[in-house]
C-alpha cells in the first residue's frame, strides 16, 4: 500500500476531528472550531443539508485526491456511523472517470483498492448502479460496500426518468421487515412511474419503491463527490438529499462559493512530498511558434541527456499544444515542422486529438516505447497521466488557450512520485508564445489559481525565468541563447534579473503630485481597460512601496485591493528569483540533541523518548475518567470528556443495533479493541492484559453492561487510546527530565548522521506571508504562516522578530520553521513530542541561531518553560556552535526583540 503523505494524513486528521466534533455539537460550530484549529480566518458554514456534515478537501492537481477519498471512507465510517462496514456512494463527473474509478477500486493491485484493504481486508464490495442487485442483505454490516456512479445518474427533477429511482423487484429482500419509522422519507410509487415501468399497476401506487435511491436512503451512505466544483446547483443538493447521506465529503482542486473548505493543501506541500515538479521554468517566445518549438525540442533533448544518469528509467516527453483548425501552426503543420526542421523521427511523435488517438493502447512508461513528442490541441482525455511529461510548448495565444493549464498539470507530476537524482529533472518546463515573461507568467498563474487549485501568492513563486538558469554548458541552446533552466544556479555569482512589475489599474493615474524620483522610475501605458503601470524589475522595495501607495490613493476600495494583490504577487516573484534556495545555495547542517545509550550515540526522537520512560501499562491503576454510558427507555447516551453523543433507540440506522451480535464475548471485544488502539511501542500481550483489566473495571466497578460497551465500542476505543497516551506521557516526562542534562550534540565528524539540513526543494509552507515588507534573507521563496499586521493594525510580534533577524548583518539567511513537519523542519525533543523553534538562522560565521518567540500570555507557562530548558541545553552542549534565544516583545531587562537578537549575536 502507498504510504500516505504528510499533507494527506493532516487532511484526514482534520476531517476525522471535524466529523467526531459534529457528534456532540452543531455542524456549523464544529466547522468553526476546525478553522480555528488551523489559524484560518473565520468563514461561515453553508448548511447545505440540515444536520449533515458537508465539507470539502481542497487538493491541488497532482495531490492524489482519489487516494485520499479511498482512505476517507473508513475514517468517516468510524467517525460518523460507528461502523467498520459502511456503505459509500462515490460520485464522479463523467462516465470515463466512473469506469476508471470502478476498475481501480476493483483491482487488488491498485493503490486505491489497497487503501481500502488496509482497513477492511477482503471485506470490500465495489459495484456500479447496474450491479447493485448482486449485493445481498447478508453483506450489510459485514463488508464495506462502495457504489460508483456519475452525478448525472441521480441529478434530475423528475425521478421517474432515471433508473436509479426506478422500481426493481430484485431489491425486495432489502426492504423486508423494515420498522414503520424506517419508511419515512422513502420515495413511493406514483402515477408517472406506471408510465415508465409498465409492469407496475395501479395497486402499486403509494407503496415504497424498491429502488437504488431508496436502498441508499435506508443505509445513510458516506457520499464522496469527486471534482465537486462542477456540481453546485440546487438540483444537485436536492439529489443528494434524496439518498439521506450521513456525511458528504467533496474533493476538488478548485472549490467555488458554497464549498465548505475544511482543509487546503498548498503547492509547496505537494513539492515537499515529491509529488510534483517545481518550480516551472518559463520561457516566453515573442517571435512566434517556430522559435517556441525549437527551444522546447532543445530543452527536452537536454533533459534526456540528464535522465541517462538516473538510476530509474525516465524518458522526458514534450507536450505541444498546436493551434486549432484555421490557425497557422495546426497539428499537421507542427508534425511536419518537427520532422523536417527539427529532425525528429516520425515514430517519436504521437498525435492525441479528438479525431487522432495515437496514444490509445500505448504504455508510455515502457522503455521500448519511442514516443517523445505528443501533439494535441485541447485538453488530453480525462484520466490521461504520464509523469514522463516534462516540457509544455503552447503555440496558442496564452490569453486565449483554454486548456493550457490542464496540459501544464500534466508536466507537473513527478516520475515515481520521488525526487530525481539530477536536479534539472525535479523541475517542469513551459515554453509559451508571449511578448514577455510577465505576460506569460501572469496568464499561467491565473489559470493555475482558477483551474488547478493553487493559491494566488504561491503561484507567483512557482515560475522562474528561463534565461536566469542553465542546463547544459555555455549560454544554452539555439540562436536565442536560451537554456532549459534547470540547474537553479546563476553564472559568475550574479543574481538573476527580476521580471518587470506590471500593475493594471482601471484609470490612467494622475501623477501631477507624485515625487519626481518616483515618476522617473515608472512608465504608464494607457489601455482599453484603463492603464498599465510598469516598474522595472530592478526597482528597490522602498520605491515599490511608494508606488503602491500613490497608485492606490485615488482608487476606490475594491480597485485598491486588486492593486495590492498585484504588488503582493510581484513581491512573491522577487523572492522566488532571489531566494538562496533557488540560487543553488545550501543551509548549514544543524546538530540535533543526542544521548549516549549503551555506548552509542542516539538521536533523541519519539522512540527514544518512549524508551526513556521505561514504563508498563500494567503498573498503573486502571481507570477511564470522563467515559460514561447512560441508557433510558428511549435513548442511549455516551459521554466522553464532557461531550455527549446521544442515540435514539427508535432509530435503528443510527444505533446499528443489528450490527451488534448478541453473543459477543469479552474476549471478542478485547480482540477488536486490540486492533483499534494498538501502538508499535506496546507489546501485544501487555496491551491485551490491560484491556481485560479495563473491561473488568467498566463492567464490575462502573456497572456498564457488556452489550452497552459493544454498542459504544468506537467511543470506548477512543477513550482508552487517550488514557494510554496520558500514561505514556507521564512516564516519558519522568524519563526525559531525568536525562535532559545528559543530552549533547554530535561532534563535527558525526553531524552527517545526527544533524538536520533544510532541503532547498522541500518547504511545505501554508498560509504564506503576504505583507509589503521585503524580506531579503529568507532561504525559501515563500514564508510560512507569518502575518504582518494584527487585527488592530499594528505590526504582529512574530513579524517584528522576523524583521530583526533579517536585518542583522551577522545573519546569512534564515527560515521560518514549520511546525509538525519532522522531515522538513528543525526540531528539538520535549518530554512528550517535538518542538519546532519559530525561526532558524545560519550566521555568516557558520553558527546556527534558533529563536522561539512567545507572546505575553504564553511566555511563562509550563510548555514554554520546558522549551526554554531544552533550547538552552542544546546551546550549552554545542560548545558555541549553536545559539538559542527565547524571545519576547519586551524582556525583564526592558529590551525589545531587536535588542535581544543583537545582544545574542554579539
Amino acid at each position: 500500500m502507498f504510504e500516505l503523505k504528510n499533507y494527506q494524513r493532516n487532511a484526514l486528521q482534520a476531517l476525522v476531528q471535524f466529523l467526531e466534533s459534529c457528534r456532540s455539537r452543531s455542524v456549523a460550530d464544529a466547522y468553526q472550531a476546525a478553522l480555528l484549529e488551523q489559524d484560518r480566518a473565520s468563514e461561515s458554514y453553508h448548511d447545505l443539508f440540515p444536520d449533515t456534515p458537508c465539507v470539502c478537501l481542497r487538493i491541488p492537481t497532482g495531490g492524489g485526491k482519489t487516494l485520499l477519498a479511498a482512505h476517507a471512507i473508513a475514517r468517516a465510517g468510524k467517525a460518523v456511523l460507528d461502523s467498520d462496514a459502511p456503505i459509500a456512494l462515490w460520485l464522479v463527473p463523467s462516465d470515463t472517470i466512473r469506469t476508471q474509478t470502478l476498475e481501480a477500486l476493483s483491482n487488488a493491485r491498485h493503490p486505491y483498492r489497497q487503501a481500502l484493504a488496509h482497513y477492511y481486508g477482503d471485506r470490500v464490495q465495489v459495484c456500479d448502479l447496474e450491479s447493485l442487485q448482486t449485493v445481498s442483505p447478508h453483506d450489510l454490516g459485514k463488508a464495506c460496500i462502495i457504489v460508483v456512479a456519475t452525478i448525472q445518474s441521480f441529478n434530475v427533477t423528475d425521478t421517474a426518468k432515471r433508473n436509479v429511482y426506478a422500481f426493481f423487484e430484485e431489491l425486495a429482500p432489502h426492504f423486508d421487515g423494515l420498522p414503520v419509522n424506517a419508511l419515512d422519507g422513502l420515495e413511493k410509487v406514483t402515477e408517472s412511474d406506471l408510465e415508465n415501468q409498465p409492469y407496475l399497476t395501479a395497486k402499486d401506487v403509494g407503496r415504497v419503491k424498491f429502488s437504488v435511491a431508496n436502498w441508499l436512503h435506508l443505509h445513510r451512505p458516506i457520499v464522496i463527490v469527486d471534482e465537486a466544483h462542477n456540481n453546485r446547483t440546487d438540483r444537485f443538493f436536492k439529489t443528494l438529499g434524496r439518498v439521506n447521506p450521513s456525511c458528504v465529503i467533496e474533493l476538488t482542486a478548485t472549490p467555488v462559493v458554497g464549498n465548505n473548505v475544511l482543509y487546503h493543501v498548498s503547492a509547496q506541500e505537494l513539492r515537499a512530498e515529491q509529488m510534483i515538479k517545481l518550480p516551472v521554468v518559463l520561457a516566453e517566445h515573442p517571435q512566434g511558434w517556430a522559435e517556441c518549438i525549437r527551444d522546447a525540442v532543445l530543452a527536452r533533448k537536454g533533459l534526456e541527456l540528464a535522465a541517462q544518469k538516473e538510476p530509474d528509467y525516465v524518458r522526458p516527453i514534450a507536450l505541444i499544444q498546436a493551434m486549432p483548425k484555421g490557425g497557422e501552426a495546426t497539428v499537421e503543420v507542427v508534425r511536419q515542422h518537427l520532422i523536417e526542421q527539427e529532425g525528429i523521427a516520425e515514430e517519436q511523435i504521437a498525435i492525441a486529438t479528438g479525431s487522432q488517438k495515437e496514444l490509445d493502447g500505448i504504455n508510455l512508461f515502457d522503455p521500448a516505447c519511442l514516443i517523445r513528442y505528443v501533439i494535441t490541441v485541447e485538453a488530453l482525455k480525462e484520466g490521461w497521466d504520464c509523469s514522463f511529461a516534462y516540457v509544455l510548448a503552447s503555440l496558442q495565444s496564452v490569453n486565449s488557450s483554454k486548456d493550457v493549464e490542464q496540459l501544464l498539470g500534466r508536466v507537473l507530476r513527478m516520475p515515481y512520485a520521488k525526487d530525481r537524482v539530477q536536479p534539472e529533472l525535479n523541475r517542469a518546463y513551459a515554453h509559451i508564445v508571449a511578448t514577455n515573461f510577465a505576460e506569460a507568467a501572469s496568464a499561467l498563474r491565473d489559470r493555475m489559481v482558477q483551474n488547478m487549485g493553487f493559491g494566488k501568492l504561491e503561484t507567483a513563486a512557482l515560475f522562474v525565468p528561463q534565461q536566469s538558469l542553465n542546463l547544459v554548458g555555455g549560454a544554452g541552446y539555439g540562436a536565442s541563447g536560451s537554456g532549459t533552466g534547470a540547474s537553479g544556479g546563476s553564472s559568475a555569482g550574479a543574481l538573476p534579473p527580476v521580471p518587470d512589475c506590471n500593475i493594471s489599474v482601471p484609470v490612467v493615474p494622475d501623477t501631477q503630485h507624485w515625487p519626481d524620483e518616483l515618476k522617473a522610475q515608472i512608465e504608464i501605458r494607457p489601455t482599453s481597460q484603463g492603464a498599465t503601470v510598469l516598474l522595472k524589475g530592478s526597482t528597490d522595495n522602498n520605491t515599490l512601496q511608494q508606488a503602491e501607495e500613490f497608485i492606490k490613493a485615488a482608487l476606490p476600495k475594491k480597485a485598491q485591493e486588486a492593486v495590492a494583490q498585484q504588488f503582493a504577487e510581484h513581491r512573491a516573484v522577487r523572492r522566488a528569483v532571489r531566494a538562496p534556495s533557488q540560487l543553488g545555495l545550501s543551509f548549514v547542517r544543524i546538530p540535533q540533541l543526542c544521548l549516549e545509550l549503551d555506548g552509542y550515540l542516539e538521536l533523541v526522537e519519539k522512540e527514544t523518548l518512549t524508551m526513556l520512560g521505561d514504563w508498563n501499562l500494567l503498573d498503573f491503576p486502571v481507570q477511564l475518567a470522563g467515559f460514561a454510558i447512560q441508557e433510558t427507555i428511549n435513548s442511549f447516551e455516551i459521554g466522553l470528556n464532557g461531550e455527549k453523543i446521544t442515540f435514539r433507540k427508535t432509530d435503528s440506522q443510527q444505533l446499528h443495533l443489528n450490527d451488534v451480535a448478541s453473543n459477543v464475548s469479552e474476549r471478542d471485544l478485547v480482540r477488536w479493541l486490540d486492533q483499534e488502539v494498538r501502538q508499535p511501542y506496546l507489546p501485544q500481550q501487555q496491551l491485551q492484559a490491560y484491556l481485560l483489566k479495563m473491561l473488568s473495571h467498566l463492567t464490575h466497578e462502573k456497572g456498564i453492561g457488556l452489550t452497552a460497551l459493544v454498542r459504544a465500542r468506537f467511543q470506548l476505543a477512543k477513550a482508552i487510546g487517550l488514557e494510554i497516551e496520558r500514561l505514556r506521557k507521564l512516564a516519558m516526562d519522568k524519563g526525559f527530565q531525568g536525562r535532559l542534562f545528559e543530552m549533547t550534540v554530535p561532534k563535527l565528524e558525526d553531524i552527517a548522521h545526527f544533524g538536520f539540513q533544510f532541503d532547498p526543494g522541500r518547504y511545505p509552507a501554508r498560509n504564506t506571508y503576504q505583507g509589503s515588507f521585503d524580506f531579503g534573507k529568507h532561504f525559501y521563496p515563500e514564508i510560512h504562516d507569518l502575518r504582518q499586521k494584527r487585527s488592530d493594525g499594528k505590526d504582529a510580534e512574530e513579524f517584528r522578530c522576523a524583521m530583526a533577524i533579517d536585518a542583522h548583518d551577522k545573519v546569512k539567511h534564515w527560515v521560518r520553521n514549520i511546525e509538525r513537519q519532522e522531515k522538513t523542519s528543525f526540531w528539538l525533543p520535549t518530554s512528550s513530542d517535538y518542538f519546532y523553534p519559530d525561526f532558524v538562522a545560519e550566521l555568516t560565521d557558520g553558527r546556527v541561531l534558533a529563536v522561539e518567540y512567545k507572546g505575553e500570555p504564553y511566555k511563562t507557562n509550563d510548555d514554554s518553560k520546558e522549551k526554554r530548558q531544552v533550547g538552552e541545553q542544546w546551546e550549552r552542549a554545542s560548545n558555541g556552535r549553536c545559539l538559542f534565544l527565547f524571545a519576547v516583545a519586551l524582556d525583564d531587562a526592558g529590551r525589545d526583540v531587536f535588542q535581544q537578537i543583537a545582544d545574542k549575536l554579539k
